[in-house]
């Protein structure tokens, strides 16, 4: 009941190191002789494009495949239940990752109504980010931040329910302070964030 297909599941993580191998070549593509460098904006949508179309693949394709097949199911205990990760997780853990690749980029998961409070918004330009993203999900937030004497470039993209199990675990979760999601309602944002040189 709980075997993996790990050809699946090694495909998406592909897709991903792939995804991030990329990325610092293009932030240094100002200091290639010949080349006027790739605005942040870009940049980001660059990763963000990477970031969605993974998670997209992962929900889609891995969980939701294996669930309805009853090969498998996603947990938030995944750890302990030989489970697989839940698509909200799976992004967490893959930015974390990003993290520690001494890139400078970090991605996380923020929200309005989180279940955890770490994944609250972090910055006044986080929280009107989202709140501007409510009324208007096509358009991303960018602002610059500061932290110590480095600056950073900020993107926060609609992080949209994708999936029932999405709507389904934050609609029935204990610590969810929002229980009425529906399909394509935005969840939160996707917080990225680049350093600037």
């Amino acid at each position: 009941m709980h075997r993996v297909n790990v050809s699946l599941y090694a495909a998406a993580l592909t897709v991903l190191i792939f995804g991030l191998w990329w990325t610092p070549y293009a932030l240094s593509a100002k200091e290639r002789p010949g080349s006027s460098g790739i605005p942040p904006e870009k940049v980001a949508g660059y990763i963000y494009a990477v970031i969605k179309a993974d998670r997209t693949l992962y929900t889609t394709e891995i969980v939701n495949r294996l669930q309805a097949k009853g090969i498998t199911t996603a947990s938030e205990h995944w750890e302990q239940e030989n489970a697989l990760m839940l698509p909200a997780q799976f992004l967490q853990h893959s930015g974390k990752l990003a993290a520690e690749s001494g890139s400078g980029i970090r991605y996380r998961l923020i929200s309005l109504w989180p279940i955890y409070r770490r994944n609250a918004p972090a910055s006044d330009l986080e929280r009107n980010a989202l709140e501007s993203l409510r009324k208007n999900p096509d358009v991303p937030v960018t602002g610059i931040v500061t932290s110590g004497r480095q600056q950073y470039f900020q993107a926060i993209y609609p992080d949209l329910a994708v999936s029932q199990a999405c709507i389904d675990c934050h609609n029935a979760h204990l610590l969810s302070p929002k229980r009425d999601f529906k399909l394509n309602d935005m969840m939160g944002g996707i917080a990225i964030t680049i350093p600037l040189e």
